[in-house]
């Protein structure tokens, strides 16, 4: 599999990365069985970074991972990335941050991680309600050096998730190594401007990205299991704060409407659009089952969308019902 170049640390990750998150589910939902094997999959076709996260299914995803890596040699292990997602009504920023990873480090069963992230989304007005102002995600930004300090992980991240210019603003102090951006078929704005947009509008947010040469990993390529299929699986979460799964449904009509079946599936279509944009460095990926993982290295072996059939869905982008 492809290896692409993580910003300015000195790492290289897979096109893809293994997310072990909720929405995909296959690590917390399938068994210890059904995940080896996904795993094991996933490492021989080269896919060799997991993100995880210790609140993935209420610590068990990481438990799930902490016990495939157990079964497998040091050398031939994945990269990982942890996160870290504060309570922000409890206070004590610091002391959450190294409780929570602690849990981390004992459910994966390493002493080290390469990356650790801030998982809280980032606003422009005040903290509370589990997002951070600017100023209060810079301040345990300052706090997470200790993470370094202590040699628990190389490199700083967070997850750019809440508002595009909150995000391009906490980007923009140049503290960040590494962010996950919120791209894809429904919402492409931190790639691209797009006017009249009246959705989270995450514009610049790659443009920072690549101003202060930082590591960009994608999420949500399948918007939740919307650009996936057409069936629910119940857990999808839409990010966009104006609309809801019946409004996301309507909203990836309009983008299939254009759907040419050489693409590929339109899981495969949605994945290969995260390919094409070069200032991802790996597109993570949410899966449910074995087959899932299949068709997503065939994806990758297909390659990027090309230019022409990014523009062929474009088109939907002008035209894309939204709740007001």
């Amino acid at each position: 599999m492809e290896h692409r170049r993580f910003g300015r640390t000195d790492l290289s990750v897979p096109a893809i990365t293994f997310g072990g998150g909720w929405v995909g589910g296959v690590l917390i939902h399938g068994g210890q069985e059904t995940a080896n094997a996904a795993l094991d999959l996933a490492m021989d076709a080269g896919m060799d970074w997991i993100d995880g996260a210790a609140d993935y299914g209420g610590g068990v995803s990481e438990t799930v991972i902490g016990k495939w890596l157990a079964t497998r040699p040091a050398n031939s292990r994945p990269g990982l990335t942890s996160k870290f997602r504060l309570d922000t009504e409890a206070g004590d920023y610091r002391g959450q941050m190294f409780r929570i990873m602690e849990q981390s480090f004992n459910s994966l069963g390493v002493e080290k991680l390469p990356v650790i992230m801030l998982h809280n989304p980032i606003v422009e007005g005040e903290t509370g309600g589990g997002k951070l102002s600017v100023r209060d995600a810079l301040a345990v930004r300052d706090d997470m050096e200790a993470l370094k300090d202590q040699g628990l992980c190389d490199w700083l991240g967070m997850t750019g998730l809440g508002d595009g210019p909150a995000i391009v603003e906490a980007l923009d102090s140049d503290r960040f190594d590494v962010t996950q951006v919120y791209y894809n078929m429904l919402n492409p704005t931190a790639g691209r401007t797009l006017s009249p947009w009246n959705s989270n509008n995450f514009d610049g947010v790659l443009a920072a990205c690549a101003r202060h040469d930082i590591g960009v990993m994608g999420i949500r390529i399948f918007a939740g299991g919307h650009l996936a299929s057409a069936e629910r699986h119940g857990r999808e979460i839409p990010v966009n704060d104006n609309t809801d799964n019946t409004q996301e449904e309507a909203r990836a009509r309009e983008i299939w409407a254009h759907h040419d079946a050489a693409d590929g599936t339109p899981a495969q279509t949605a994945l290969r659009f995260g390919l094409a944009e070069p200032r991802v460095s790996t597109v993570v990926i949410g899966l449910a089952e074995l087959d899932h993982l299949r068709l997503a290295i065939e994806a990758v072996e297909k390659g990027p969308l090309p230019a022409d059939r990014i523009a062929a869905y474009a088109q939907a982008w002008s035209t894309l019902p939204y709740v007001e």
